[in-house]
């Protein structure tokens, strides 16, 4: 680390981005406040606490464009045990959801292309095409990513992942580690948790050794607790989408998720949903729901498209669809009360063992036919995701037990997270459109 790195660090990330990000965020309210509804809108305004996150993501990647050489850098995936990392000092980075920024950002098609000129094929998932755009081209919406320490892989969401990360490693030359999960047909068996806690004791070494210190294990415990609260925070405001009319739902989560993904494990994540939620529970208090004439209330499978969000729920909420809840955005907080600051490491190998792409798919359509009951839902639009083949496996099946076993709609729809070119919007409004006339 030099010198010069960390005061550039200092001065850019904690001396000059928060003050400048405050007041475009006060400015940002302001007009949010000014700006008239308009009548002939069916979704009423967003959510306040938003802005709030906007200022802490973008915080989060000025920091990344000067962390490194100022601080040790972790690129990571998104089912990655971050809080050994975050106890340890690091600038964690997560490359996948930085591809989602790409795609929120209609600049996913661009960077394909460059990784498909250079042989990578089209059928790979689109976050991968997009990272390994970046990494060719060197354009990126944030500036320039910052050059990795250490790469940590995780194979609970995916086994592309796998192949994805040692290809970062091999360009950037920096180690590369893998966490091996073994896939779950049931709950977590003794043995499984325990190898994965085997794992993770070896990473704590090797994290150790990158880092130039020991791991404080009251640090993190600390750690620990605060993730453990942004994702009960997180799960608590997902929740409140059981109110009719629901105050908040799955467009708005995946909205807001940055910072339980991004920043989980620090004091900022909490204070965040502690005002999302707080805002949510005034909207419930006023009788407001995310869209002005909810008739009916639906169930999202799947990733988000990305670069179509606001079309999407538009598009429904003009129809008097609410979608109130994603078993996507679910997972981030539905885990949370495993997470025990007392047994740190044996917890943390639990909870990550346990993400829902690394269960059955069996196990994904019970709790999709449970959330049909707590959340009290009319239908279920599953997003066929041409990239995420993990998660889009076993849909077919999924979707003819939704229709005979609950006597539910359920709609395929065909689309990708990231790439704008396999979607079509007129052909989806027709099928939209169907949907919504075969929930009555």
């Amino acid at each position: 680390m030099s010198t010069s790195d960390w005061i550039k660090y200092q001065v850019k990330a904690n001396l000059f981005a928060p003050p400048m990000l405050r007041v475009q965020r006060w400015r940002d309210e302001q007009k949010a406040r000014a700006r008239v509804p308009r009548e002939d809108d069916p979704l009423t305004p967003p959510m306040m606490a938003t802005l709030k996150m906007k200022e802490l993501m973008t915080r989060h990647y000025a920091q990344a464009t000067c962390a490194d050489g100022a601080r040790k850098v972790a690129w990571v995936t998104s089912g990655t045990p971050i809080e050994i990392l975050r106890a340890l000092g690091y600038f964690i980075f997560y490359i996948d959801n930085h591809a989602a920024l790409c795609g929120a950002r209609r600049e996913a098609d661009a960077l394909s292309e460059v990784a498909e000129n250079e042989g990578y094929s089209r059928d790979i998932c689109s976050y991968v095409r997009t990272d390994l755009g970046v990494m060719l081209s060197g354009n990126t919406p944030i500036g320039r990513l910052p050059k990795p320490d250490l790469i940590l892989c995780c194979n609970n969401i995916c086994q592309t992942i796998l192949n994805w990360y040692r290809i970062l490693a091999d360009h950037t030359k920096a180690p590369f580690y893998v966490v091996d999960t073994p896939f779950l047909y049931g709950n977590a068996e003794p043995h499984q948790v325990a190898f994965v806690q085997r794992q993770l004791e070896d990473l704590v070494g090797v994290a150790e050794k990158i880092a130039g210190k020991r791991l404080s294990w009251k640090r993190l415990r600390k750690v620990i607790e605060l993730s453990r609260d942004t994702c009960e925070l997180y799960l608590q405001i997902l929740d409140r989408a059981r109110h009719h009319p629901a105050p908040i739902g799955a467009f708005d989560s995946f909205i807001n998720m940055g910072p339980v993904v991004t920043l989980r494990g620090e004091p900022d994540a909490v204070d965040f949903y502690h005002d999302l939620l707080r805002e949510v529970d005034d909207r419930i208090a006023r009788g407001i729901g995310i869209v002005k004439n909810e008739r009916k209330r639906v169930l999202w499978d799947n990733l988000p498209v990305w670069h179509r969000i606001s079309w999407l729920s538009r598009t429904l909420a003009e129809r008097g669809v609410a979608v109130v809840i994603s078993n996507y955005a679910y997972a981030w907080g539905e885990l949370a009360p495993m997470l025990d600051p007392d047994k740190p490491l044996e917890s943390t190998a639990r909870i990550y063992l346990s993400v829902l792409l690394n269960r059955s798919a069996r196990d994904k359509l019970e709790r999709m036919q449970a959330m049909v009951k707590d959340f009290d839902l009319d239908g279920v639009i599953l997003h066929s995701d041409r990239s995420c083949k993990p998660y889009s496996f076993g849909q077919i099946d999924q979707r003819t037990q939704l229709v005979t076993g609950l006597d539910l709609p359920a709609l395929l729809l065909e689309a990708d997270h990231n790439d704008t070119r396999v979607f079509s919007e007129e052909q989806i409004a027709t099928r939209l459109a169907a949907f919504v006339e075969t929930m009555g």
